[in-house]
C-alpha cells in the first residue's frame, strides 16, 4: 500500500465519522433523522409528556372519575330519587366514556377540554337544578 493509498483511507475514515457523529446530534444535512421520527429507536429528550403518556394519564383519569360519578350517582339516588339526577350523573358518566375514546384515538387535547368542561357543567347542574 502506496503513502497516498494510507491517505485516501484514512480521509475516508475521518469523513466517515464526521457523518455518523452528525446522524447522532441530529445534524444531518440531507434532512434525514431531523424530521422527529421515532422509528429510529432513539428518543430526544423532553420536558413533558410522550403522546403515549398522555394518553394513559387522560385514559385513567377519565376512568378514575367514571367510577366517582358512579359512586356520587348511587348516593344521591338514595337520598333522593329523582329524573334529574340520573339525568345529570349520566351525561357526566357517557362524557367520561367518551374522553376515554377520545384519549385513546390521540385527540388528547380535545379529550381534556371535554372532560374539565363536562364535569364543571354537571357539578354546576347539581349545585344549581338538583333539589
Amino acid at each position: 500500500m502506496s503513502a497516498s493509498d494510507q491517505d485516501t483511507t484514512a480521509a475516508g475514515a475521518q469523513e466517515a465519522a464526521e457523518a455518523s457523529e452528525a446522524d447522532e446530534s441530529g445534524e444531518g444535512t440531507s434532512g434525514e433523522g431531523t424530521s422527529g421520527d421515532e422509528t429510529s429507536g432513539e428518543e430526544a429528550p423532553t420536558s413533558g409528556l410522550t403522546p403515549k403518556q398522555a394518553r394513559r394519564l387522560r385514559v385513567a383519569a377519565a376512568s378514575v372519575l367514571l367510577v366517582a360519578m358512579a359512586v356520587v350517582l348511587v348516593v344521591r339516588l338514595a337520598s333522593r330519587t329523582s329524573v334529574l339526577v340520573v339525568g345529570v350523573y349520566g351525561l357526566a358518566m357517557i362524557l367520561c366514556g367518551i374522553v376515554i375514546e377520545l384519549s385513546r384515538n390521540g385527540r388528547t387535547r380535545l379529550a381534556t377540554w371535554l372532560l374539565v368542561g363536562g364535569l364543571a357543567a354537571a357539578l354546576a347542574f347539581d349545585w344549581l337544578i338538583l333539589p
